[in-house]
Parts: C-alpha cells; sequence; structure tokens
C-alpha cells in the first residue's frame, strides 16, 4: 500500500480515536488507554507496527465492562480499520 495512502488512513483512524477521547461517557481508563494508542499512532515507526501497537492496546480494553455500548461498537470499528491498515 503507498504510504501517503497508510498516512491518510493512519490521520483517519486518529480522529475517530479522538472521538472516544472527548465522550465524557467512556469512563477514564478507557480514554487513558486511547490516548496511550494515539499517541503510538503519532509515532515516528513503520505503519505496520504503529497499527500492531494500536491493536494490542485497544483490544485489551474492549471487553471491558463498564464501558458504554456506542463506544464499544467505535472500538470495534477502529480496531478493524487498523487490522485492515496491518493486512496491506
Amino acid at each position: 500500500m503507498d504510504v501517503v495512502l497508510m498516512d491518510s488512513k493512519i490521520k483517519q483512524i486518529n480522529e475517530m480515536i479522538e472521538h472516544l477521547i472527548g465522550d465524557t461517557t467512556v469512563p477514564k481508563n478507557i480514554r487513558k488507554v486511547l490516548t496511550e494508542a494515539n499517541g503510538r499512532l503519532k509515532g515516528a515507526e513503520e505503519p505496520i507496527v504503529k497499527a500492531s501497537a494500536a491493536i494490542y492496546l485497544i483490544e485489551s480494553i474492549s471487553d471491558d465492562i463498564n464501558m458504554p455500548a456506542h463506544a464499544r461498537t467505535q472500538i470495534w470499528g477502529i480496531i478493524s480499520a487498523l487490522e485492515g491498515l496491518k493486512n496491506q
């Protein structure tokens, strides 16, 4: 996949994550992990490495019992987008 296209997809995923970080109905511990994953995506590593690191972090919270249903759906969408990026 073209590097410019990968960077564009990473920016879209960053926006999705930032939307969840700004949602005050999402528990603080989940927002903290999302902030860390977002930081990893903005890092200087290869896009595949960034995606893998973010997936690892986000999957650790995907089954959190305190997560609102709408946030869980968005988390699954983010993971799906990251896996698609990783598999390119």
